[in-house]
């Protein structure tokens, strides 16, 4: 079975944590990310998808160490099942890209 890369299941861990702190530790200075294949302000996009909106992710299938499709929720758009895809680079994520499995 496929493990995620030790950063990857960092970030998961920190969503699911609620912890920002430690979610952003996960990220290069300069990290960017997509939503639906629209590029989006990662700050703006993480309060109002996941810290204020209580988003959480179960990772149900792992493509790669950097790849995973998981049953996403949170209190404003209920659950749907979502696929991630993340960028790593020295040991930190410089982008990452999720949208609709």
């Amino acid at each position: 079975m496929t493990q995620l890369d030790r950063t990857v299941q960092k970030f998961v861990d920190a969503v699911n944590a609620h912890d920002s702190s430690a979610f952003f530790a996960t990220l290069t200075e300069d990290a960017s990310m997509s939503d639906d294949g629209n590029e989006r302000n990662l700050a703006q996009w993480t309060d109002s998808e996941i810290f204020e909106t209580n988003g959480r992710m179960k990772v149900e299938s792992v493509a790669s160490p950097t790849e995973f499709v998981a049953d996403y929720s949170n209190d404003r758009w209920g659950a749907m099942r979502t696929a991630w895809r993340f960028t790593v680079r020295d040991g930190l994520i410089s982008r990452f890209e999720t949208g609709q499995a």
